[in-house]
């Protein structure tokens, strides 16, 4: 093989291995991160939220917080609750919640929010998406 035909081969799978990626991803519905309606808990009225549930036995105390989902949802009273999304508007990390100053920090960046979801401190410079929430005896609804 000459020096030409190798450059030229060499190139040509290069190439290829550079822009198979790229073709898988343009194949991609663009929905790989969202969970479907029935493991997020969702049957079309809202994503279902059983206090009883072990999962959520921290939403039995004022301040403690669960998730499900990409959702936080925190107990800020005696029968008051906030939903808000979990993910960072910054760079997509987990945000938790501080009772004690009412804010959810991330603890990626130090990107705050307050417990409406506004930024309170950057680096984020978007609110967290909010929800509202419905308690019905120990189920929350929260669309």
């Amino acid at each position: 093989m000459e020096r030409k035909d190798f450059i030229q081969k060499f190139a040509i799978g290069g190439s290829i291995l550079l822009t198979t990626p790229l073709l898988f991803n343009a194949c991609s519905d663009g929905n790989d991160d969202v969970m479907d309606d029935e493991e997020n808990g969702q049957n079309g009225n809202g994503i279902k939220v059983d206090l009883n549930n072990a999962s959520f036995a921290a939403l039995k105390d004022v301040g403690g917080f669960a998730y499900t989902g990409n959702i936080i949802v925190i107990r800020s009273g005696e029968n008051a609750y906030i939903a808000l999304s979990k993910i960072c508007t910054h760079e997509g990390c987990t945000v938790t919640y501080n009772h004690a100053n009412s804010q959810l920090p991330c603890p990626c960046h130090g990107s705050v929010f307050s417990s409406t979801g506004a930024v309170v401190n950057g680096p984020a410079n978007s609110n967290l998406k909010t929800y509202s929430v419905k308690k019905e005896g120990d189920i929350l609804t929260i669309t």
